[in-house]
């Protein structure tokens, strides 16, 4: 088992959102003994077919609960959202405890369901970081197969991609399928590897529509789904008004890189470094790390992209509070140059205050200007993202 950054509360209810597979229930068991917690597993079609006609076999189930009996999970909490008026009750009498899961936290949002007015923790679990991996971190194997938990018990290059294509699947089937999030299924699933296609680009709807099919706004629809069901996250342009910074063209990305290779269906291609495929891959694998450690370590940074119309760009803007902005640009070259660099400095005097960064696989830590190249596990903690 890999020890988890994430430390939830163990005195207070909340909720714990992720993506499915991402390792919520370990995370819960190991923590909250078996012995005293009464499980409600949504997943079970059984036991959500009974939830949800009769929601309040919960309260008969936790009276007779007894005092051993401290916790109550709730695990896919979205499948039953009226499940939460109960818990709300619960709370408000009891104090009873609940630990609620869920890898649709948008869903209950838009289903106007009870989220229980701040009387719950909101936490989020990720794929495993390099942190979480320690010495079994390999960044090749990430860049590949992604980090979700259930890889790493996995010994050959075949069992990994037969788990990779079965868990898109099943995301069609259980998250798409049985929610009834799309009216027709065919033009979704689709949508799916074009999406995987454009990971890390300048979302041009567009386009995309000619491509699947279907209008603009079924697609952006569809990016929504994406969102909601934790599959993947835009990351929108940046502006020096935030007011403004939804005007420009997002990136979007998915969750996983394994993920993302299953579903544009390249999980048989090697990725090889100093190639584009490889490049891009670092960049997403970056892009992933500095959210999930703005998340775990609680700082509070918003991040987006910023391109201009000549198609100059820099890969990441950190919005620090209280802090100087920091524009980063992620190389999978061993040995960066001058010329790498070029945008950063154009940037950068542009935004005077603002902090450079070249984040790589080189090795040594050096000065080009006024843009500082680390290696990019030294460039996470320069950026706040990792303990000094």
């Amino acid at each position: 088992m890999f020890h988890r950054l994430l430390k939830p509360t163990q005195k207070h209810s909340f909720f714990l959102f992720g993506p499915r597979g991402s390792g919520k229930s370990t995370l819960v068991g190991s923590i909250f003994p078996a012995s005293q917690t009464l499980s409600i597993d949504l997943l079970d079609p059984v036991m959500e077919d009974l939830f949800h006609r009769d929601p309040l076999e919960l309260d008969r189930r936790i009276a007779a609960l007894p005092s051993s009996v401290r916790w109550v999970l709730i695990d896919e909490v979205q499948k039953a959202p009226r499940l939460l008026n109960l818990v709300h009750r619960s709370i408000e009498k009891k104090g009873r405890p609940f630990i609620l899961t869920g890898s649709s936290p948008r869903k209950l949002m838009r289903g106007a369901a009870n989220l229980l007015a701040g009387r719950a923790f909101v936490y989020h679990l990720h794929p495993l970081t390099h942190l979480e991996l320690g010495s079994s971190f390999d960044l090749s194997a990430v860049l590949r197969w992604g980090s979700l938990p259930k890889t790493f018990q996995l010994s050959s290059d075949d069992e990994k991609a037969r788990f990779l294509q079965a868990y898109a699947l099943t995301y069609l089937k259980e998250e798409i399928a049985v929610e009834q999030l799309v009216r027709r299924l065919d033009p979704f699933r689709n949508f799916l590897p074009i999406a995987a296609q454009c990971n890390g680009q300048v979302l041009n709807y567009t386009r995309i529509a000619e491509d699947v099919g279907v209008d603009v706004k079924t697609v952006q629809s569809y990016f929504s789904i994406l969102e909601d069901t934790l599959l993947g996250f835009h990351l929108p342009a940046y502006h020096r008004s935030l007011r403004k910074s939804h005007k420009g063209h997002p990136k979007f990305y998915l969750f996983d890189p394994g993920v993302k290779r299953a579903l544009d269906r390249t999980l048989t291609q090697e990725l090889y470094p100093k190639t584009y495929a490889f490049g891009a891959a670092f960049e997403h694998f970056m892009i992933l790390e500095c959210r999930r450690l703005n998340d775990y370590f609680k700082k509070d940074f918003a991040f987006s992209h910023l391109r201009t119309k000549d198609g100059a760009e820099v890969d990441l803007v950190v919005d620090r509070p209280g802090r100087p902005p920091v524009l980063v640009e992620f190389k999978s070259s061993d040995h960066v140059k001058d010329r790498d660099i070029t945008h950063l400095s154009r940037f950068q005097a542009d935004m005077p205050g603002s902090k450079a960064l070249c984040l790589s696989l080189d090795s040594h830590p050096k000065k080009i200007g006024d843009v500082l190249c680390l290696p990019w596990k030294e460039g996470l903690r320069e950026i706040g993202l990792t303990p000094s």
